[in-house]
């Protein structure tokens, strides 16, 4: 175990997850990587970190392309990130199962088509699973223990399930 000093508390990876549902909106996607990266940081994972960079890369590729090619109208995508001993899953959910991402070689000049490049290239593993409505692609990330961490004995749940604080105050102050 390892102690925070800001914190004074002992942490410890015990199964934290975070889950949240977005509009399939290119605004959707923006927010999920926000969002992701904020709770690694209540994790325990500063802003700025290694770890923090690649995983906003990583749901900002990932949650893009939910939005680009597994939208099917009225229907959202979701974001779990889910940290067990030395693994971040990054999970990105649509409702378009029958269209499976494919990585394609990349040509000279192209200005799209590299982002499941680089989710391979930062990943240690990812891939595709069906769901009974859609795919949940996913995408897992070494984490050392002293990097993904939860408050003394488990993720400290939001006030409401999967948005963080931050986001609920703003929201209740602009009638949101």
């Amino acid at each position: 175990m390892h102690t925070l000093s800001h914190m004074n508390a002992e942490i410890t990876l015990v199964g934290a997850e975070f889950v949240q549902r977005f509009s399939a909106t290119r605004r959707g996607a923006r927010l999920a990587r926000r969002l992701a990266v904020h709770q690694l940081d209540a994790w325990g994972v500063p802003y700025g970190s290694e770890l923090s960079g690649d995983v906003a890369l990583i749901v900002s590729e990932l949650a893009a392309n939910a939005v680009l090619h597994g939208l099917v109208p009225g229907r959202d995508f979701e974001l779990r990130l889910v940290a067990l001993a030395g693994t971040l899953r990054i999970e990105v959910s649509d409702a378009r199962g029958e269209r499976e991402p494919e990585v394609r070689p990349s040509r000279p000049g192209a200005e799209s088509g590299f982002g499941l490049h680089l989710v391979g290239a930062l990943a240690t593993s990812w891939g595709v699973k069906d769901r009974v409505v859609g795919k949940t692609v996913w995408a897992e990330l070494s984490c050392p223990q002293d990097r993904c961490a939860t408050q003394a004995g488990g993720m400290v749940p939001p006030a409401n399930e999967g948005v963080c604080s931050v986001y609920l105050s703003e929201s209740r102050s602009t009638g949101i």
